[in-house]
């Protein structure tokens, strides 16, 4: 049997593609991470929630918990919304049901201090920082930098060990001189974000 030139192209290219195609899938499998149920909603409500569309994140995070009532990541994604839509009790809730699944989570902690401060439960919301901080010293680190360049300057957001400090010290003067609240830096506070575990 003669190959022609333009056959002997056609049977390398073959050869070369039988070589290469285990090679590609066994890249991809080894990079991708497997998909479980309500991945692919908490991943469409975590961008939502980075745009800053509440109630689309709110819907996609439903949506993975109607998949995977006990996957952490949505948990905490709908927590998170739900104190951006400022229902608070809601997003407490949510943490206590995250927390008893996960009692050292010190980013949920964190969130859920978050959630106190913001309804004026500010003990509370300083006995969760504090239990964040010895849990995790990294969650005082706050946002990470590309976070803080692009959203929120050179100075960043506050991060909770500033407010736990914040309000250690308020608290401990006498109620008449508190000054708990401060409306432009309470907004300015941003939620703790984790990795999928």
């Amino acid at each position: 049997m003669i190959v022609t030139e333009r056959g002997y192209r056609v049977l390398k290219g073959i050869a070369v593609a039988v070589v290469l195609a285990p090679v590609a899938w066994l890249a991809y499998e080894g990079f991708v991470p497997e998909q479980g149920p309500g991945d692919v909603a908490v991943t469409a409500g975590d961008r939502a929630f980075a745009d800053g569309y509440y109630e689309r994140a709110l819907e996609e995070y439903n949506d993975a918990l109607a998949e995977a009532p006990e996957h952490r990541q949505a948990l905490r994604g709908k927590a998170r919304t739900l104190v951006e839509l400022e229902r608070y009790g809601a997003a407490i809730e949510l943490y206590d049901r995250y927390l008893a699944m996960d009692p050292e989570a010190a980013g949920v902690y964190a969130n859920r201090g978050i959630a106190y401060d913001r309804m004026g439960r500010h003990r509370q919301a300083l006995e969760d920082y504090e239990r964040a901080l010895a849990l995790d010293p990294g969650v005082a680190e706050g946002p990470g930098w590309l976070t803080k360049f692009l959203h929120f300057g050179p100075e960043g957001p506050p991060t909770i060990a500033d407010r736990a400090a914040y309000l250690r010290e308020q608290l401990a003067l006498p109620a008449d001189e508190r000054k708990l609240a401060d409306p432009e830096q309470d907004r300015a506070q941003r939620s703790y974000s984790q990795s999928l575990e």
